[in-house]
């Protein structure tokens, strides 16, 4: 059984969605949501909110959890939807770039991604996260 990660798909007002580039395409991947393993001592939320600060220098809140886990090439991981509130930045030598997207220009670069397991498990992270922001904001049409 593969390790446990945890990581969140940040979706701003505007609809768009963070990715990052991986500093030099790390495993394949090209552009992917911050995920990374827990510390000792911290929850699965506090882990994935870490991870987010660190690869995209964005503080950002937990909104809801993406139903099941999500298997990529390393670990099985655990995705929260979050929303924006601070761009510090600054982020770590595992990133090379972030950028602000919308769902069609991340699906697209999402497939750049060489890793096969990954592309397949980010396109349904985002799937998935674009489905569930959408729910709240069914009730204010």
């Amino acid at each position: 059984m593969k390790e446990i990660a945890y990581g969140g798909v940040i979706i701003n007002d505007q609809g768009k969605i963070l990715l990052k580039e991986a500093h030099h395409h790390y495993d394949g991947y090209v552009w992917t949501f911050p995920k990374g393993r827990q510390s000792p001592g911290e929850t699965p939320e506090e882990t994935a909110l870490r991870e987010v600060l660190e690869e995209t220098g964005i503080k950002a809140e937990i909104k809801g959890r993406l139903p099941g886990v999500y298997e990529g090439g390393t670990t099985e991981t655990i995705f929260f939807l979050m929303s924006f509130v601070e761009d510090t930045g600054k982020f770590d030598g595992e990133t090379q770039s972030i950028r602000w997207v919308t769902p069609q220009e991340a699906k697209v670069l999402i497939s750049e991604t060489t890793n096969p397991i990954g592309i397949k498990r980010d396109l349904r992270v985002l799937e998935e996260a674009l489905r569930l922001y959408a729910i709240p904001n069914q009730n204010q049409i």
